[in-house]
């Protein structure tokens, strides 16, 4: 029997260091537009949501014919805004998801290949998390506090995420091999009620990580490296560094002629 696989890309409009950032143009389209439309081009989803508390966002999506879910807006984190949205989504279509690939609406240049190896990695080890990283190349990346850097065991699971540079070498002069996490989760359907219904940690409210939870409550992190040179949209000066990206993407490509809208 095949399984059924939801993405959910939870997005708001309130973030405190880059406001109104799913809408923000790349290209000419809203990133939360690219995200979807990305989402949409692997065939392995049964269905691709947004998950949203604000009107502007669902708005735009409709007019893409992208699905929305309208959630609370007292969420702090991405994935009980993604439980909330899939529990929603269930009772709407009187089915269950096996599993969920949670994809957050600043990675704009996720590509259906990573979506796909995430979810058949997902199958194969039947984990409740599989986290997707990749390598830090640069001290600017690895000090700055809007990469969440994480240390990994020899059975390829978390062991920790920090948003300070870790681990930590005694020769400041020498970058450690390190890695930082992607806004790419996949989930087991069940794993997400779980986690919802465990309170908020304390590493993870000052850290402002959700894995964190998982950890201090002793859930083990599958983790899936990649070598894909693809980063997040954390402040407006890294859309013009996705723009460039874009200029000779052949994902673009396949959806940018359809969904052109004015600047």
């Amino acid at each position: 029997m095949n399984k059924k696989h939801l993405c959910i890309i939870p997005a708001r409009m309130g973030s405190s260091r880059f406001p109104n950032k799913p809408l923000a143009k790349i290209c000419g389209i809203p990133m939360i537009g690219h995200i979807a439309l990305r989402a949409c081009l692997e065939p392995i989803f049964d269905n691709v949501v947004v998950a949203t508390c604000d009107e502007e966002i669902i708005s735009y999506c409709d007019s893409i014919n992208i699905k929305t879910i309208l959630t609370s807006n007292k969420h702090e984190r991405a994935t009980d805004r993604t439980q909330e949205a899939t529990e929603k989504l269930e009772n709407e279509l009187n089915i269950k998801f096996d599993f969920i690939t949670m994809l957050q609406g600043d990675e704009p240049m996720v590509t259906p290949q990573i979506l796909k190896k995430i979810v058949e990695t997902l199958e194969r080890y039947n984990t409740p998390i599989l986290n997707l990283v990749g390598k830090i190349h640069d001290m600017e990346e690895f000090t700055s506090k809007n990469c969440v850097k994480i240390t990994i065991n020899n059975n390829s699971e978390a062991l920790y995420f920090s948003r300070s540079p870790i681990p930590s070498s005694l020769n400041d002069k020498i970058m450690p091999i390190a890695y930082k996490q992607f806004g790419i989760i996949g989930f087991e359907r069940s794993f997400l009620d779980t986690y919802s219904s465990l309170k908020a940690t304390y590493l993870e409210q000052i850290e402002s990580i959700d894995m964190l939870r998982c950890l201090e409550n002793n859930y083990k992190i599958k983790i899936l490296t990649i070598d894909n040179p693809i980063f997040p949209v954390d402040i407006k000066e890294d859309i013009l560094k996705i723009e460039k990206h874009f200029s000779e993407c052949k994902v673009f490509d396949k959806y940018r002629q359809k969904f052109i809208y004015n600047s």
